[in-house]
């Protein structure tokens, strides 16, 4: 049985409380803002998917592949600017963790499960409501299709994980919204 979107339900509630996610989803964030958050979030989704990719987790989905649609839509955002952002503290944690667990396919897919459902799910939500492209969110293949293949490969074992996952991306948006002060 696969009871992981209920057992991580509080961490997910968490995650979408934060300040910064209600400034996504009002419609009201600046390129700048939205170009910040999607450079902290590329090194990030890069190392989990080239991870994944060595375990071979996106054999049979590689349209999932999230860290080249960051990419264009920065770049999108950033034309004409000169001015870089900064890597929030997070970002670096983040990746050291990713590389603390990288031999095990198991833990790694809990943070695909997170990150990779979240853009299928709510993505589409903030995909209306934030400046550019928006390619993060668009997939080349049918979303309903990749959403019945990341829950083939998850279990509930995966929970612990999971919140960990949801821990990450929480200190994310408490860091992106501690950065506007």
């Amino acid at each position: 049985m696969n009871n992981l979107k209920e057992l991580t339900s509080e961490q997910h509630r968490n995650a979408e409380r934060q300040a910064f996610v209600k400034e996504m989803f009002s419609g009201t964030i600046s390129n700048e803002r939205y170009a910040k958050f999607l450079f902290n979030q590329h090194p990030q989704y890069n190392l989990l998917e080239t991870l994944a990719m060595v375990h071979g987790l996106f054999d049979d989905m590689p349209e999932l592949r999230r860290a080249p649609k960051i990419h264009e839509d920065y770049q999108d955002l950033m034309k004409g600017t000169e001015e870089q952002p900064v890597l929030l503290p997070v970002v670096k944690e983040y990746m050291d963790y990713l590389m603390s667990i990288s031999e095990d396919p198991d833990r790694l897919m809990a943070h695909v499960y997170v990150r990779h459902m979240g853009d299928l799910f709510g993505g589409q939500m903030i995909s209306k409501k934030v400046p550019g492209l928006g390619k993060m969110y668009q997939f080349d293949r049918d979303k309903d299709e990749l959403k019945t293949l990341i829950r083939e490969r998850v279990n509930d074992s995966m929970a612990d994980e999971a919140k960990v996952c949801f821990e990450f991306a929480t200190k994310l948006f408490q860091q992106m919204q501690e950065a506007k002060k």
